[in-house]
């Protein structure tokens, strides 16, 4: 009898474990400079999001907004292994936002957004109306569903596109191992008389 309940409390905390196995095919940022929710005085001459895993360049879309939504990416991300480094062009002082959507290595796209002040803004404002017109009317679309869809998540979270569906398959799997522990308790008891 109390080998047949030592059987069944294993099966039943077994699923305890295992629901972090799938969770470890998500891909998640690890860290950004700047980081997230920082005060920074001088402008860095690019962005930088570390991720747990390399992300895949056909894969990964990052869009840097400042102030009034006007896009501060200086030119197409590089990559280097966990590393994505965006070029910033910075313009009014302010909140800027790094939103980023990257793929995941069961499948799933995982975004989020990191989000830092900069506290002085450069003077280049007369440059940047002139030249943003032709230029922000394209990318200004481009760059606001990204944004938008990420905004609604909080600074730095990410939102895991299954629909929810991990906890379903955590609870099958558990009820899968009882229904094993409970089989293999009745054929010993079985065996025994």
């Amino acid at each position: 009898m109390a080998r047949g309940l030592s059987v069944l409390v294993l099966a039943a905390g077994v699923p305890v474990l295992l629901p972090a196995a799938p969770a470890a095919a998500h891909n998640s940022l690890t860290g950004s400079d700047p980081r997230n929710g920082a005060r920074v005085a001088t402008a860095p001459k690019r962005i930088e999001l570390r991720f747990l895993a390399s992300p895949a360049p056909a894969t990964t879309k990052i869009t840097v907004t400042g102030p009034d939504n006007v896009p501060a990416a200086g030119g197409a991300p590089t990559f280097a292994g966990n590393r994505v480094s965006v070029p910033f062009t910075p313009g009014a002082a302010g909140l800027y936002t790094v939103a980023y959507r990257i793929g995941s290595a069961d499948g799933h796209p995982v975004s989020g957004e990191v989000r830092f002040t900069l506290t002085t803004g450069t003077a280049a404002a007369p440059p940047s109306t002139s030249a943003a017109p032709s230029s922000a009317v394209p990318s200004t679309p481009a760059a606001s569903p990204a944004t938008s869809a990420v905004s609604a998540a909080p600074a730095a979270d990410e939102v895991d596109s299954d629909g929810g569906t991990g906890w379903l398959w955590a609870v099958a799997v558990a009820v899968a191992l009882v229904a094993l522990g409970g089989g293999l308790l009745l054929r010993r008891r079985s065996a025994r008389g």
